[in-house]
Order: structure tokens, then C-alpha cells, then sequence
């Protein structure tokens, strides 16, 4: 599903070079579910944003459900990634001017989806994430557990075969973090492959793999015990 071999990235200015990532390596095979863990700083970000689609990379290969994107101009990247892939962000990223139905809407409108197959797309991720019943409710008379949910919906609604997720409980209590999670490990057990940063220890070991990143490298890859829902 994502390999990356030999990668690099470095930022640049007039006075300095930061190598961000340095013969980073990583395999992600389809079904899978990886968290990605590593101290600020250490590369987490410049992979996700690379794996994303959203950075481009200095040297080595990254090959993306059998695509090569190396020297792929923006638009041909921006429709890889609307095609293959989904984000969820530690911030939800809701628009507070328009209920559930809608928020999930507007990604699905870029794509060109007509108004019956948006509507089967959008009622059908909001059931997986148990919020049908609230779809014309606004982000605000959400809590921030179901707002993420929304968000979770407004990814799956696109069908990627790559979920994104930076830090997705970053923001929610205890309680709600573990819904979360037990919902991302119910999507992951249906077939799609999820890609998780966190600091959170607890979520890292239940999913399948983890792999830490220290200095732009992977350092460590440790298989953990599958989910009780895998």
C-alpha cells in the first residue's frame, strides 16, 4: 500500500540545511494498521506530510498503492491523494457555519461525486461512526469525542484506501480517546489501512505495528498483538 525507500527531505534556507528525514525506510502493507511514534522533532511530521501528499521529497522513491509519485506535478498529486487517501487531523477541522450532513459534504463536492451518490456516501459514514441521527446537528452541540467521529465520517465518506491520522485523540479526554480508537480499529478490521501518529502510548501498542522515528530515521519496529477487533 505505502513503501518508502531511501527517502529524504530537507529543508532549506539561506543560511542552513535541516535534514528532516535521512534514508527513511518503511513498508505498509494493505490491511494494515501502523502508528507511528517518535519524540517532537524527530520526523513524524515531515513523513505524514510527504505520505499525504502535501510535501514533496528530495531524493529516494515512494510508491503509493503501485503509483510512483516522485516529480508528479500538484495537480496529478492532488488527484492521487483525493483518490486514494483520507485525513484525520488532531483538530477536527469542522466548519462551525454548517450541521454534520454538509461538513461531510464538501470534500465529496470537490470530487465531483453527483447529489444522490453524496448523500448515500454521507449517510453511510455517519452510521459507521453512530451519528446518523444527528447529521443535520452543528460541530457546536457536538462534545469533542462525536466531533471527531465527524471527522473520522468525513474521511471515510471519500472510500480511501489509506486513512491518515496525526494525532487524532490529541484533544480528547481519556474516555473519549478509547471510543475513538475502538472505532479506527473497527474501520481497520473492514479493509482499510490506517496510518496513525501519536505520543500516546496506550493507543500504540494496541495496533499491529509500531514504528518510531528518532532523527529522520526509523529506529525501531516492533509487531504488537492484534486488536481484539482485527
Amino acid at each position: 500500500m505505502l513503501r518508502m525507500k531511501n527517502l529524504s527531505k530537507v529543508y532549506r534556507t539561506h543560511m542552513i540545511e535541516t535534514h528532516a528525514l535521512r534514508g527513511f525506510e518503511i513498508d505498509v502493507k494493505q490491511g494494515e494498521f501502523v502508528t507511528v511514534t517518535g519524540p517532537s522533532g524527530s520526523g513524524k511530521t515531515s513523513f505524514l506530510n510527504i505520505a499525504g501528499l502535501l510535501e514533496t521529497f528530495d531524493d529516494g522513491e515512494y510508491i503509493l498503492d503501485g503509483v510512483n509519485v516522485k516529480g508528479m506535478d500538484d495537480n496529478a498529486r492532488s488527484k492521487l491523494r483525493n483518490e486514494k487517501l483520507g485525513f484525520i487531523f488532531q483538530g477536527f477541522n469542522l466548519i462551525p457555519d454548517l450541521n454534520l450532513f454538509d461538513n461531510v459534504d464538501v470534500p465529496l463536492r470537490y470530487r465531483g461525486f453527483n447529489a444522490t451518490e453524496r448523500r448515500e456516501r454521507i449517510e453511510d459514514a455517519l452510521s459507521k461512526v453512530g451519528l446518523a441521527s444527528r447529521m443535520k446537528h452543528y460541530p457546536a452541540e457536538l462534545s469533542g469525542g462525536q466531533q471527531q467521529r465527524v471527522a473520522i465520517a468525513r474521511a471515510l465518506a471519500g472510500s480511501p484506501k489509506l486513512l491518515l491520522a496525526d494525532e487524532p485523540t490529541g484533544n480528547l479526554d481519556t474516555q473519549m480517546a478509547r471510543g475513538v480508537m475502538e472505532l479506527l480499529e473497527e474501520i481497520n478490521a473492514q479493509g482499510t489501512t490506517i496510518l496513525m501518529v501519536t505520543h500516546d502510548p496506550e493507543l500504540a501498542v494496541r495496533t499491529q505495528r509500531n514504528v518510531h522515528i528518532i532523527d529522520g530515521r526509523v529506529s525501531d519496529l516492533v509487531r504488537t498483538t492484534p486488536t481484539l477487533v482485527a
